[in-house]
C-alpha cells in the first residue's frame, strides 16, 4: 500500500494561517488530496496540544495516531521551531521540523522548549540565543526517538543554507550533532536534483512536505513523501528507518512542485516587480536595476554558489521524485481566474471525488476519460503536468511562480529573466 505523507504543516495557532486549520478541516483536505499520513504541526502550543490530546487516539501503527471516530487518516505529532544564534559571521536563523513518536515525548520536549520561548504566542515558537547544536542535543536527549529535519533548507530567510542567514555546511550548522541529522527538507523552491549537486549532502536523505498554512488541497500535500508498506504495517520508526536507509523498496518517491513555482526560486525584488536568473543577477552585481537596492538572492543562485557538481548531475541510489503542480493551479491556467476560484475548487472537488483523490487524478487517470469528465484542454494540462512538460515563470522574493500553458502565445519571461524552465529541466 502506498502511504502519501505530508509531515510539515501548521495549525490555526500559527501566524498567517487559516482559521480552518483544525483537525476536522485538515482531515477533509488530506482525504481529498489523497494523503494517508499527516503531521499535526504546532504541538508546542498549549491550546493546540490540548485539542490534539482530546481528539487523537493511538492507532495500530506504533507512533502514529488516528482522529477519534475516524479511521481514514493517520497523524504524526510534529512542530516547526525557529532558532536564532549570533556568530562571528552574523546572525543565523534556522527553521527545524521536529517529529515525535508519542505525547509523552512531546511533553518532555515542551518542558525544555518552554524555557527557550513563549509557547503560547505562536504555533511555530521562536527560540532566541539557541544554537542548532543546543537544539539537537537537548531535543534528542529528552526524546531519543524524535527526529529533527531542517526545514526548507534553501529559502533565503530561515533556511539552513539560505542566503540571508544560513550556513555553508551541515558541520558548520550542527557541529558534533551533524551526524544525528539524517534528512533535509527540500522546500518548495528546490527539488532533489538541485540538492544532489552538492557532494557533501549525499549522506542525507531528502524529504518533501507542504508547509501548508491552509487545509485546501491547493496547499496541503502539494509536496509529500510516499512510502510502500503493507496496510497498517507502517509506523513512526519504520517510516524514518526507510528514510535514513534510503530504502527505495519502502521510501518509494517524493512529490515535488516545480522549483520555479516556489516563492524564492529566482533572484528578484518584489516591490519593483523585477526578477532574473542567477546569471543575470551576477552581471548586475545582485542589485535591482529599478531601485538600486540589493536583490533577494533566490534558491537557484544559492545552490550555484555551494554546488560542486553541474546542473543536470545524475546521482545514483537516490530516492525518485515526481514533479507535479496542484490541480487547482492547472484549472486556473486553463480556465482563467485564480487557483482559489470557485471554478478551480469545483473541478478539484468533482474530479477528486470521481477518481478517489487528487493524486489519483494527477498521476493515474487516463487522458481520454479525463477529457470526457473535464474537457480536452484541462485533461491535456493534467497529462503534461504528469509528464513534466509544463512551463513555470519562476517565483521570486516572496511571489509564487506562474504556470503558463504551452498552447498560450504570450509565454514571455519576466524583466531580466533568462527564460522559463520546463518541469524536467532540473
Amino acid at each position: 500500500m502506498l502511504y502519501y505523507c505530508d509531515l510539515h504543516i501548521h495549525s490555526k495557532y500559527s501566524r498567517a494561517v487559516s482559521k480552518f486549520m483544525d483537525l476536522p478541516h485538515m482531515l477533509a483536505g488530506a482525504k481529498s488530496k489523497g494523503l494517508q499520513v499527516l503531521g499535526t504541526g504546532d504541538f508546542t502550543h498549549p491550546l493546540w496540544l490540548k485539542h490534539l490530546k482530546e481528539n487523537l487516539v493511538e492507532s495500530e501503527c506504533e507512533g502514529l495516531y488516528r482522529m477519534r471516530g475516524d479511521e481514514s487518516l493517520l497523524f504524526m505529532l510534529t512542530v516547526e521551531v525557529a532558532t536564532f544564534w549570533k556568530t562571528k559571521t552574523g546572525g543565523k536563523r534556522t527553521h527545524h521540523v521536529i517529529q515525535a513518536p508519542s505525547f509523552d515525548a512531546v511533553d518532555a520536549l515542551n518542558e525544555y522548549y518552554a524555557k527557550k520561548g513563549n509557547l503560547s504566542s505562536d504555533g511555530r515558537p521562536m527560540f532566541a540565543k539557541t544554537s542548532n547544536e543546543e537544539l539537537a542535543e537537548e531535543t534528542l536527549e529528552r526524546a531519543p526517538h524524535a527526529r529533527i529535519v531542517p526545514a526548507h533548507v534553501w529559502t533565503p530567510w530561515f533556511g539552513l543554507f539560505g542566503d540571508k542567514s544560513g550556513y555553508d555546511s551541515m558541520d558548520e550548522a550542527f557541529g558534533k550533532w551533524a551526524g544525528k541529522i539524517t534528512a533535509l527538507e527540500t522546500g518548495i523552491s528546490s527539488d532533489p536534483a538541485m540538492n544532489r549537486r552538492l557532494n557533501k549532502l549525499d549522506s542525507y536523505a531528502l524529504m518533501s512536505n507542504s508547509d501548508a498554512h491552509s487545509p485546501t488541497p491547493l496547499r496541503i500535500g502539494r509536496e509529500c513523501n510516499v512510502f510502500d508498506f503493507p496496510e497498517n504495517e507502517i509506523s513512526f520508526e519504520k517510516l524514518f528507518k526507510a528514510v535514513e536507509k534510503k530504502d527505495a523498496e519502502r521510501f518509494a518517491f517524493t512529490v515535488e512542485t516545480d522549483p520555479a513555482y516556489g516563492k524564492y526560486h529566482y533572484d528578484g525584488h518584489r516591490k519593483c516587480n523585477y526578477s532574473c536568473s542567477p546569471r543575470e543577477s551576477k552581471k548586475r552585481g545582485e542589485v535591482c536595476p529599478v531601485c538600486g537596492r540589493p536583490l533577494t538572492v533566490g534558491v537557484e543562485h544559492r545552490v550555484d554558489e555551494l554546488a560542486d557538481r553541474p546542473t543536470g548531475f545524475k546521482s545514483e541510489g537516490g530516492i525518485p521524485f515526481k514533479t507535479l503542480l496542484p490541480l487547482q493551479e492547472l484549472v486556473a491556467a486553463v480556465e482563467g481566474g485564480t487557483a482559489f476560484s470557485v471554478k478551480a475548487r469545483y473541478h478539484q472537488e468533482s474530479l477528486s471525488e470521481k477518481y478517489g483523490s487528487e493524486f489519483a487524478v494527477l498521476l493515474n487517470a487516463p487522458e481520454a476519460k479525463l477529457a470526457g469528465d473535464c474537457g480536452e484542454r484541462l485533461a491535456r494540462a493534467i497529462i503534461l503536468n504528469r509528464e513534466g512538460r509544463l512551463f513555470v515563470k519562476p517565483g521570486f522574493d516572496g511571489e509564487y511562480g506562474k504556470l503558463e500553458l504551452p498552447w498560450k502565445k504570450n509565454r514571455k519571461s519576466g524583466a531580466g529573466s533568462s527564460g522559463q524552465k520546463g518541469l524536467g529541466e532540473f
